[in-house]
């Protein structure tokens, strides 16, 4: 396949791996309009964590660079990737899709490039972009990434789904094809809504998966019996499965509350009850372990990393923090380690920059995972992981 000028707009986990992934064998720009993240990557860094995009910056030979300039990012690219943030709006019920919206405008210096949305949208939006700017092409193609593991997960996706049918979607599924690892990986070419609804009904799926193991751990805590080996005894049957069954203090990350909340806010005027279940349980699980936590009488308790996940250095949404703020509206004091902070206060609670400092001064220490570092003081931890994963 020829070169390919492509360029991929935001550098976050969306944008970072698909721009990395497509420099393999073509022109890449990054637009970002952090100067610092830019520089970052001009100077063969990562601006998020992840370990295979910053081997891959670091091992050189893409074609990448990125610029805060967008006329230098639009002139001459052929695809253009919109990978922004675009976060639930709780007043309007829905994704505040305003960030795709200024791309897309911006983008009309160049009216011959296909806009590529990767951002996630409701259901519908994608029609109703086309039609405000006629004659533009447009495609959706949602992602399927995981935090920490971004370049990994499009080097090896489940599959690739790009609406519309047609050459433009064609030519940018083959792109995907091309960069990953597995050139057998499924394609579907899809309508637009219905790519739209794959993305915000597979991650609903998962949230309601984490819920499901969650009130499963709740069940067996409030009965004392062994968690474990109900869930062991559960996915033995091959229709469930012993994947993604970890208990945690709820679903959180960046998509899954989000997604779940735009799924619903799509149902309005559809029958339905599971989603609200899904979205319900969420706080229910918080509201659980909070009082766990609450009824050891704890004089200070130690909040132990943000994240949710190892390998990630995103804690938007992140469940623990609802667990912290249940905690301190009981007058516990809470004090926090998480070595990406650089203030010394997080919601008014004390930063603690040392590790044994933090270790000593806490009764109780939560912990979404268990992590080494923590191993000397297991007695004092708390925490719902089972297995060790995410």
């Amino acid at each position: 396949m020829e070169r390919t000028r492509i360029t991929v707009v935001g550098l976050g986990y969306v944008g970072m791996a698909s721009a990395v992934l497509l420099a393999q064998r073509h022109d890449v720009v990054a637009l970002e309009i952090d100067p610092e993240r830019a520089a970052l990557v001009n100077a063969g860094r990562s601006p998020i964590e992840d370990a295979d995009i910053s081997a891959f910056l670091e091992r050189g030979g893409l074609s990448l660079r990125a610029t805060t300039d967008p006329a230098e990012a639009f002139e001459g690219a052929e695809f253009i990737i919109i990978a922004t943030p675009t976060n639930y709006d709780t007043e309007l019920d829905s994704f505040d899709t305003t960030s795709v919206e200024s791309v897309v405008e911006a983008s009309a210096v160049n009216p011959d490039a296909v806009v590529v949305i990767k951002s996630t949208v409701p259901v519908g939006y994608t029609i109703g972009l086309r039609q405000q700017h006629s004659g533009r092409r447009i495609l959706f193609s949602p992602e399927f990434l995981r935090e920490g593991s971004a370049l990994h997960d499009n080097l090896h996706p489940s599959r690739i789904i790009v609406a519309d049918p047609g050459p433009d979607a064609e030519r940018f599924a083959s792109l995907l094809v091309e960069g990953s690892l597995d050139p057998d990986v499924p394609v579907l070419f899809t309508g637009a809504s219905e790519a739209e609804a794959i993305k915000l009904f597979s991650n609903t799926y998962l949230a309601l998966r984490v819920a499901y193991f969650n009130e499963l751990d709740t069940y067996a805590l409030q009965h004392g019996l062994d968690t474990r080996q109900i869930v062991e005894g559960v996915g033995h049957d091959p229709r469930i499965g012993t994947h993604y069954n970890n208990p945690s203090f709820g679903y959180g990350g960046y998509c899954l509350p989000k997604d779940t909340q735009q799924l619903l806010a799509n149902y309005r005027f559809v029958p339905q009850n599971l989603i609200r279940a899904v979205v319900d349980s969420n706080s229910t699980r918080k509201d659980f372990i909070a009082f766990d936590i609450i009824k050891r009488q704890p004089k200070v308790v130690g909040i132990h990393r943000l994240a949710m996940k190892a390998g990630s250095d995103n804690f938007r949404e992140s469940s623990i923090q609802g667990i912290m703020k249940r905690i301190k509206a009981k007058g516990i004091t809470v004090v926090l380690y998480e070595p990406l902070l650089e203030e010394d206060e997080f919601f008014r609670s004390e930063v603690v920059k040392d590790l044994e400092e933090f270790k000593s001064r806490c009764d109780l220490i939560v912990a979404n995972r268990m992590h080494p570092e923590l191993a000397d003081v297991v007695d004092k931890v708390y925490t719902r992981d089972l297995y060790g994963n995410d």
